[in-house]
């Protein structure tokens, strides 16, 4: 099946001193005639000053929920070790009821040990925390099918990664989005690799909406010149990611002319 052509801004919650700020570029973003807005799932910036200001992913997807009318909303991705499978089962329930079903439940097996150390919670191994995800994804599936009220759609679930052995196993199970992209040859291998996890399931890899981040670097020519690459290539959900506390949306306003 085709996929249509998407366009989505991360709006990384760092380096905003005032939530105001974020507060402002979501209506910014929702303006300028993007798709989807994401957040992303951590507790300390990824860049820039390491311990500077930032705020926490679900919270803010609540008041996203509320704030934004047309929009889809969700994390790219939620850290699966922070909250326990049925916990964030229920509150991407309640965030899908706020939003009026445009939630997409975006989920990974988590990478940032600062995060990890800082809050308490056991940083393992890749493989570790790929092994946990893939046991919380039957259970989150579970739950969401047991909560009254239930969702008011089945719920979008978006999963970051390109591990071979667990997570594209886990994209061919669970995923209706795969999120994940390096080079073009690269990308054309991993694809392989899903279409192969796809057979073992029975299921059809078309199925699957494909989704990449792009990197802006002032030039916006180049940009457009990637988007056209990629989407090329099946790509159809282009994201990318803007940082506080100006959140400049410039490349996004030139991916939403180039999406017609």
């Amino acid at each position: 099946m085709a996929f249509p052509i998407r366009i989505g801004v991360q709006l990384q919650p760092q380096h905003a001193p005032e939530y105001s700020l974020i507060r402002d570029a979501v209506l910014r973003a929702e303006d300028a005639g993007v798709d989807v807005v994401f957040n992303w799932d951590h507790f300390y910036p990824l860049y820039g000053d390491p311990d500077g200001a930032h705020f926490e992913c679900w919270t803010m997807l609540g008041a996203w929920a509320e704030q934004t009318e047309r929009v889809e909303i969700g994390a790219l991705v939620t850290c699966n070790s922070y909250r326990n499978p049925e916990l964030l089962a229920d509150m991407a329930r309640t965030v899908d009821h706020i939003s009026g079903g445009r939630l997409i439940l975006g989920i990974g097996g988590g990478w940032f040990q600062k995060d990890y150390d800082e809050y308490g919670y056991e940083f393992g191994t890749a493989g570790t925390r790929l092994a946990d995800l893939g046991q919380a994804l039957p259970r989150i599936d579970a739950r969401l099918k047991r909560l009254n009220p239930a969702p008011t759609r089945d719920i979008p679930v978006l999963i970051g990664g390109s591990g071979e052995k667990k997570t594209l196993r886990y994209v061919a199970q669970y995923a209706d989005t795969w999120h994940g992209f390096n080079d073009i040859e690269t990308y054309r291998h991993k694809t392989a690799v899903l279409a192969d996890h796809c057979a073992a399931v029975g299921r059809d890899p078309e199925t699957i909406e494909r989704s990449a981040g792009l990197q802006f670097k002032g030039d916006v020519d180049a940009l457009l010149r990637d988007a056209d690459a990629i989407s090329a290539e099946g790509v159809s959900l282009l994201t990318v990611g803007v940082t506080g506390p100006d959140y400049d949306l410039t490349p996004l306003e030139a991916l939403c002319r180039w999406r017609g």
